[in-house]
């Protein structure tokens, strides 16, 4: 999928105007005709919502779908209602708090499996700063976006023990034969403080 910084600019104004209808009015945000047919191809994303405190950014919320199953302008609305009010890690967004989050969306390519020959080569078919990963077992999964890696500053084994407790099994359970492991890229847009929607830059992507 071709999404140029103006995309990307009108995907974060949706994802902010479907919280903003949601929270405030209890009603799910309708994007225009327009809007839908320009992003109507079906694509993985994100939706992060950060708490500003201070100088600093807290998670708030962050929901999303890791493959396209939805057109993108509807993955985006859902997974923003959601990152507001069902992350289960959090409350509910308030409406005092909306005026005080940023707002950020990833757009996903397609799961791609990490083949390997043994788990121990996981670590360097890994790229720090490029790299997302999902994890797929029997009882579950767990996502990290590539963002969550360079903010934590984790190195790739380091991502894969957070991705382990992700989604739900010991930090050493990437080591497992019966466990799967996915890479994708992002392509990620943020809200700055000043009002300014940027591409967050995380190295080369697609």
């Amino acid at each position: 999928m071709n999404l140029s910084d103006d995309d990307g600019k009108i995907l974060v104004e949706l994802a902010r105007k479907a919280i903003e209808e949601y929270v405030v009015n209890g009603r799910k945000y309708v994007p225009s005709e327009d809007i839908k047919r320009r992003f109507s191809e079906k694509a993985g994303v994100f939706v992060t919502i950060n708490r500003v405190v201070g100088e600093e950014r807290e998670l708030r919320g962050c929901i999303g779908f890791p493959e396209a199953i939805l057109p993108l302008y509807e993955a985006v609305i859902e997974a923003a209602i959601a990152a507001a009010t069902e992350d289960p890690r959090f409350e509910p967004l308030k409406k005092s708090e909306v005026d005080k989050i940023l707002i950020e969306v990833s757009v996903l390519t397609p799961l791609e499996l990490i083949k390997v020959d043994s788990p121990l080569q996981y670590p360097e078919r890994i790229k720090v700063g490029e790299d997302g990963l999902m994890l797929r077992w029997r009882w579950g999964s767990g996502l990290l976006l590539p963002q969550v890696a360079v903010e934590y500053g984790w190195d790739a084994r380091e991502f894969l023990e957070n991705l382990c407790l992700k989604a739900g099994i010991t930090p050493d359970s990437w080591l497992r034969k019966d466990v799967k492991i996915y890479k994708f890229q992002c392509l990620i847009w943020e809200e700055k403080g000043n009002g300014e929607i940027v591409r967050k830059h995380l190295g080369e992507r697609w």
